[in-house]
């Protein structure tokens, strides 16, 4: 269990600090992380990190492809935790 914690730990991390290195890259007109690499992070248990940069550094909230699939993607996440935590896995 702690590894899976850990896990989304680190990858909720990650993902919050990749939507605000894009804000700040897109401030300064540089190179930009791909929407690809920033919705793949989501889905694989960085969903809140993600979720939270886009309100927190007010980054793609307009872009209906995040404004849909990070909180599918959030959603996903805690059903599969409650799931298996139930399922006695974790």
């Amino acid at each position: 269990m702690k590894f899976v914690l850990l896990y989304f730990l680190i990858a909720n991390c990650i993902s919050y600090a990749l939507m605000g290195i894009d804000k700040t890259k897109a401030k300064r007109h540089m190179h930009r992380i791909s929407e690809k690499t920033l919705l793949i992070f989501a889905f694989f248990g960085g969903a809140l990190g993600v979720l939270l940069g886009m309100y927190g550094f007010r980054h793609k909230t307009l872009h209906k492809k995040f404004t849909v699939c990070v909180p599918l993607f959030l959603l996903f996440h805690v059903a599969l935790f409650i799931a298996a935590y139930r399922g006695g896995i974790l």
